[in-house]
């Protein structure tokens, strides 16, 4: 009976750290999905360096865009974070986007290292239910005999 109330216990471990594992791959994807916007970014601000005017769809909200003429593509406003943007020239908006990707990957290692912890985590748990699963078998079976 003991063992019995160990197996559910791991086994109720093993799907909080399942569960975990779940919401951190979430976190990876949102990450990884930031990684490519501010690589689109950069593309896009590289494409534009040297253009006096370029022609481009300007999103007007709900998924809607005009088309328009950017006139001027040597300053950008460049979001800071917390809800706060500055005024850049190009290569100085290229920066801080470097920086915050360097921030982004730094995170994505670390939700990538703690999805590995976790995986382990499960591996473990689950070697040790199993373990005791075939023990409690095998006393089910010895019982039987005797």
């Amino acid at each position: 009976m003991e063992d019995q109330q160990k197996l559910e216990g791991l086994v109720n471990e093993i799907n909080m750290y399942k569960q975990q594992a779940e919401l951190i791959q979430q976190q990876i994807e949102l990450i990884q999905a930031s990684i490519a916007e501010v690589d689109t970014l950069t593309n896009t601000l590289d494409e534009l360096k040297g253009n006096e005017s370029i022609e481009a769809f300007v999103p007007v909200g709900a998924g809607s865009f005009i088309k328009g003429d950017l006139k001027d593509t040597d300053e950008i406003i460049i979001s800071i974070g917390a809800g706060y943007a500055i005024k850049k020239d190009v290569e100085g908006a290229k920066k801080i986007i470097a920086g915050q990707k360097e921030d982004l990957k730094d995170s994505l290692d670390k939700m990538l290292a703690q999805l590995q912890r976790t995986t382990d985590m499960v591996g473990s748990l689950s070697n040790q239910a199993n373990q005791l699963a075939a023990a409690a078998r095998g006393q089910m079976s010895a019982t039987n005999f005797q």
